[in-house]
């Protein structure tokens, strides 16, 4: 989900700096209303009826990943809602960050995919409270330049490993994006059930693909530039990296049939803890995100499938069937979906790959 550099580099000793930082990476419009959030979702199509309602857009401040501004929040810096992803909401919430929504003040909320709620302890715990609004959601999948690869040799998520793509891989600089490539290589479909035998095959194969890797992208603008500049041919990225590769005129195609699959992320909305902004903005904008006019921006212009079901049943079938979303069911028993991951798991992937990409 995302044009953002999701990059992890932190130590507690930065945790001050980045907090005192972060204003500085602010977009400021509204300041009755602070969106903490990833680079480029400040877009306004995005949230139109917001600035009707409220005669401008919101605040944004920018994080580079989920890990990133976890540390920003708990050493400080106040903003009012924030826009993690399905594998940290859990830790989020679990170190006191936010605090319940609201959804009586969600238009749509009932509205919101029966298969992305039903998924465990993210939208809503076992009490009913519910903690995150899921919005955007898409795919990491393989991704490739069809001028110089031959289709068939990338059928298999193998290929990232492969001796021939030496120098013209690139993958992000993203944890959860990395294992689940690896998970799905392995043969793995639920990351959630990872034994410590393949936690070592997942890393194993990582260690393999990182001989490959000309560059860890950090965002979409990142990998974008290396795809269609010829530096790399064969890419771990998001759907909008071949939505804006394609618009820029390079032959760049993305395979959801490999004999793995792909992986499938959920993206959304929290309201945080001590939020010092406006709480009837924080609806306000919740709202206009989650209209149902949005679908069409989100699936057009950047690949990505809004989580209100309402909005995609809204979207031009042709436009659904270019980005892939026309039968959604026909991928789900090839799909890792990026569901919340245990802590001592997610902690042990953190240092592992940061291992990895130094070359250890």
């Amino acid at each position: 989900m995302k044009t953002l550099s999701r990059r992890l580099t932190l130590t507690l000793a930065l945790t001050g700096a980045l907090a005192a930082s972060a204003a500085a990476f602010a977009v400021a419009a509204d300041k009755g209303l602070i969106v903490f959030d990833w680079s480029g979702y400040e877009d306004p199509s995005f949230h139109p009826k917001y600035v009707e309602k409220d005669g401008d857009s919101p605040t944004f401040a920018f994080f580079g990943d989920e890990d990133e501004a976890f540390e920003k929040i708990r050493s400080g810096f106040k903003a009012d809602l924030g826009h993690p992803c399905s594998q940290s909401v859990v830790k989020w919430r679990e170190a006191g960050l936010l605090q319940p929504l609201d959804t009586s003040k969600i238009a749509g909320w009932k509205d919101l995919n029966p298969g992305i709620m039903a998924m465990k302890n993210l939208a809503t715990t076992p009490d009913g409270k519910a903690w995150f609004m899921p919005w955007d959601w898409g795919d990491t999948q393989l991704t490739y330049n069809s001028d110089k690869v031959d289709e068939k040799d990338v059928q298999s998520l193998k290929a990232f490993a492969d001796p021939k793509f030496k120098g013209k891989v690139s993958i992000g600089d993203n944890v959860d994006d990395a294992y689940a490539l690896a998970s799905l290589a392995i043969g793995l479909k639920d990351w959630t059930k990872m034994t410590d035998e393949q936690f070592k095959q997942a890393s194993d194969f990582l260690r393999q693909v990182h001989k490959n890797v000309r560059s860890y992208w950090t965002d979409t603008t990142d990998i974008v530039q290396l795809l269609s500049g010829g530096e790399v041919d064969l890419a771990w990225a998001w759907n909008d990296a071949t939505v804006q590769s394609v618009a820029a005129g390079v032959p760049i195609k993305s395979k959801k049939d490999t004999d793995e699959g792909m992986s499938t992320w959920v993206c959304g909305y929290v309201l945080f803890k001590d939020a010092p902004g406006n709480a009837d903005k924080a609806y306000d904008y919740l709202n206009a995100v989650n209209d149902p006019d949005v679908a069409k921006v989100l699936v057009k212009d950047w690949g990505y499938g809004q989580a209100n079901a309402k909005g995609m049943a809204g979207v031009d079938q042709a436009v659904l069937k270019e980005k892939g979303y026309d039968n959604v069911e026909k991928w789900v028993d090839k799909t890792l979906f990026q569901q919340p991951l245990p802590s001592e798991l997610k902690l042990k992937m953190i240092a592992e790959f940061e291992k990895i990409k130094a070359g250890y």
